[in-house]
């Protein structure tokens, strides 16, 4: 179990949020005011990062997407995305 575990934290990266501006906190924080601000991190994170926020949380996505949100994928697209590159 503890081979495992160090495994797994060898291929994460953690990032201190302390890095991220403000403006993309602020930026992040209106984005969520009416969906769930709890989330506001994840979102300033993949703002921060130019990156993609994966979540299974629905609320969350639906959200994200009404409000235009592009650097969005739940467990079904990914896996989608996934198939075609191996695929290929």
């Amino acid at each position: 179990m503890q081979v495992s575990y160090s495994q797994i934290l060898t291929k994460l990266k953690f990032i201190n949020e302390e890095i991220i501006p403000v403006e993309i906190w602020l930026a992040s924080e209106k984005i969520l005011k009416n969906i769930d601000i709890d989330d506001v991190d994840f979102v300033a994170l993949t703002k921060f990062l130019k990156a993609n926020l994966w979540t299974g949380d629905k609320v969350l996505f639906n959200g994200l997407k009404k409000q235009g949100f592009k650097r969005l994928l739940n467990t079904t697209e990914l896996l989608a995305f996934r198939k075609t590159k191996i695929e290929k």
